[in-house]
């Protein structure tokens, strides 16, 4: 499937947002499937060409956004992909835990409780990936 422009400009901004090597990672491992290419292709243009790049919010708070949505909604692998969204944009382990457990009185303990096991499992991937060197 070929780049339109507007699939070119999400392609850009979904390995902004993820960091390269992920993106790459999921491109090999999930989107060489005939099925899930053509997902790709629509989200790449829809939702990272269009959505992500309009004007109004910068990244850091898109990235949020998305974290809190998903822990609403108990959206647990887009979570997992948001918070690392989220790191890779400036928010820290600790902001976005507090963000989760701040939603605890507004969507309950067990949406609450699975988000921070999927925020403990992915900070801990991706200290793993990129581990601090002295």
């Amino acid at each position: 499937m070929t780049d339109s422009p507007l699939r070119a400009k999400g392609r850009a901004m979904r390995r902004n947002l993820m960091g390269a090597a992920y993106a790459d990672k999921l491109d090999q491992q999930l989107y060489t499937d005939p099925i899930m290419e053509k997902f790709a292709a629509l989200t790449q243009e829809m939702v990272f060409g269009t959505l992500w790049t309009r004007p109004g919010l910068d990244l850091k708070t898109r990235t949020l956004i998305c974290v809190v949505s998903d822990t609403a909604t108990g959206r647990i692998p887009e979570l997992k992909l948001h918070i690392r969204f989220a790191c890779n944009h400036g928010w820290t382990e600790d902001e976005l835990v507090e963000a989760i457990l701040h939603l605890l009185g507004y969507v309950g303990a067990p949406l609450v409780r699975e988000a921070l096991l999927v925020a403990k499992e992915t900070f801990a991937e991706m200290r793993a990936e990129n581990p601090v060197t002295s």
